[in-house]
């Protein structure tokens, strides 16, 4: 059996082992099971060992991944170890390291058409079909001129490991000191050119003359210089953004403390603050890490939605931000909504009750210590490139408004407590502007009447909403005693009979009351499957008797003096 095991194992010279090459026969469980216990007997001695093609026994310890054969060596799948020796060495030489391709064309260009060559530029190194030159109407076969020169003929090189992975093989420095050569002739040629022209404007005077307009139209030309990490084409409305500015301090540099934060030369990216362990304050650096950028614009938004999401869904509600995120977000929205408008009744509620509205209308901060720290930033024209424009603080009163012919404003003027106008001393708002002939006039034929006095005067402040209430309450006490003084005294008699009936109702809403806690407590004691359908339920709306009913039978638990007897 383990003799026709191991010859079946052997693929055969003839077709059928060559077809099986290309597609290895599938091994039924069978076949799988005698397998692995021939290789448990080779193991342990029972069975002879494989052998490879040149008659050496395979060791079965060996392990698979290491006996196995790659495809791209042996495609037979024969057992061997020959990939696992020593490769012979290629019998042909490598190409030197400096060795590498002709570049160019062949000096020597012949003026004569050669037999066998192309047709279309005359070179004899390829064919029509293969010619990279513009085809032209007449070609050199039949004209005879401008006759391409032959390219080199090239050797295939076999380079060695190092000789493929050297990428300066085959560069030539001169090369490089011919661009060099070339942009060195042309900016001479750019210094020339701009002497040539500067001497001429001095020859002909118009130097002077211009350079008063350079300065006025120094911010016409303004949008066509580049500014620092960026490049603009006013043309195609582009901005190409570089990686950053050159003039920057890298942020690898910025702490070369090797316990600070790190710094991902793939990506660029330094998450963590470089200052951390330097004890500076993060809002006096000029750079404070990726994440102080990144928790920023929308991502505060983001988090906030799924944190609502999380906490919606642990009260009951089925939402989800990926699964359902409309849904999601205007439930967040009516949330917020209702969230607000919660706010404002307790301010107001709040505000009523003990008021201080005047407190809440104190004018900024900004007002009152006439400094902020708000950081603006603005370009070299006045435009605001970052933070926002400080506001102009403007007063409710109209400002530098004449009226009336006047040539000064009211309030220019002012003489033994009166305000007027400095250009005829009037002290009447409303009049006409005397010039001279009214400084003249006595000051006491001037003086406003009291109507005229009523303007200037300041506005009476609102009241809050403590001395409204408490206005409103000495205004109804006042109307109380006014309507008892009014009443006769006969009117006692009928307030008694409306108290007396009024105790009547009482008394029969205490009973009412006692009934239905004792019908209460009865349908309590039943199975509340078996207790009727809205039994509990009352559709009828109470009484003012009831209510008060309600009130006096309703069991107080926060009552100290419950539990005592009542005596």
């Amino acid at each position: 059996m383990t003799e026709q095991l191991s010859t079946t194992e052997r693929p055969s010279s003839t077709s059928e082992g060559i077809v099986g090459r290309d597609e290895p026969k599938k091994m039924t469980r069978e076949d799988w099971r005698v397998k692995k216990e021939l290789e448990e007997q080779r193991k342990l001695g029972n069975a002879p060992a494989e052998v490879d093609e040149e008659g050496k026994d395979i060791n079965p310890h060996i392990p698979q991944y290491i006996s196995s054969v790659p495809w791209y060596i042996d495609p037979s799948n024969r057992p061997t170890l020959k990939h696992q020796r020593g490769q012979e060495e290629r019998s042909v030489p490598y190409s030197s390291i400096g060795e590498w391709y002709k570049r160019g064309v062949e000096k020597a260009v012949t003026t004569k058409f050669r037999k066998g060559a192309c047709e279309n530029c005359g070179a004899t190194t390829h064919k029509k079909k293969d010619c990279l030159e513009r085809p032209r109407k007449v070609g050199a076969r039949f004209t005879a001129s401008r006759i391409a020169p032959d390219e080199h003929s090239q050797v295939l090189l076999i380079l060695d490991y190092e000789g493929k992975r050297d990428r300066w093989n085959g560069y030539d420095p001169e090369d490089h000191q011919r661009i060099v050569d070339e942009y060195a002739t042309l900016d001479l040629a750019k210094r020339t050119l701009k002497a040539q022209k500067l001497r001429d404007e001095l020859v002909s005077g118009k130097l002077e003359g211009e350079k008063g307009s350079e300065d006025e139209d120094e911010d016409k030309y303004a949008d066509d210089i580049d500014m620092p990490g960026q490049n603009f084409d006013s043309k195609r409305r582009i901005t190409v953004r570089n990686l950053r500015i050159r003039e920057d301090t890298a942020k690898y540099l910025r702490n070369l403390d090797p316990n600070s934060a790190y710094y991902d030369p793939k990506t660029r990216v330094m998450r963590e603050n470089p200052y951390s362990n330097t004890g500076m304050n993060p809002d006096e650096v000029g750079y404070a890490g990726d994440n102080l950028a990144r928790y920023t614009g929308s991502t505060i938004t983001m988090a906030q939605t799924q944190l609502f999401a999380w906490e919606a869904y642990e009260r009951g509600s089925e939402v989800h931000l990926q699964a359902d995120p409309t849904k999601l977000e205007i439930l967040h929205l009516s949330f917020k909504d209702k969230k607000e408008n919660l706010k404002e009744q307790q301010r107001d509620s709040i505000l009523e009750k003990y008021g201080g509205q005047e407190h809440l209308d104190a004018p900024p901060r900004e007002l009152l210590l006439a400094q902020t720290e708000d950081y603006v930033e603005y370009s070299r024209h006045g435009a605001v490139l970052k933070g926002l424009v400080k506001a102009v603080v403007r007063s409710k009163y109209e400002e530098d408004v004449i009226i009336n012919n006047h040539m000064c404003i009211w309030g220019s003027y002012w003489k033994d407590g009166y305000w007027g106008f400095k250009c005829c001393h009037s002290m009447v708002k409303q009049s006409y502007c005397t010039g001279e002939a009214g400084i003249t006039v006595s000051n006491t034929d001037c003086v406003p009447f009291e109507e005229d006095l009523t303007e200037p005067q300041e506005e009476e402040q609102p009241k809050t909403l403590l001395e409204m209430h408490r206005d409103n309450v000495t205004k109804e006490k006042k109307k109380k005693k006014k309507s008892k003084k009014n009443k006769k005294r006969g009117s006692d008699k009928s307030d008694s009979e409306e108290e007396e009936k009024k105790k009547e109702k009482l008394k029969k809403a205490l009973e009412a009351e006692d009934k239905h806690r004792k019908h209460i407590d009865a349908l309590m004691q039943i199975d509340e499957r078996k207790r009727p359908y809205s039994s509990l339920q009352e559709v009828k709306a109470p009484n003012e008797e009831e209510l008060e009913a309600f009130r006096m039978k309703r069991c107080r638990t926060d009552d100290p003096m419950a539990s005592f007897p009542a005596t």
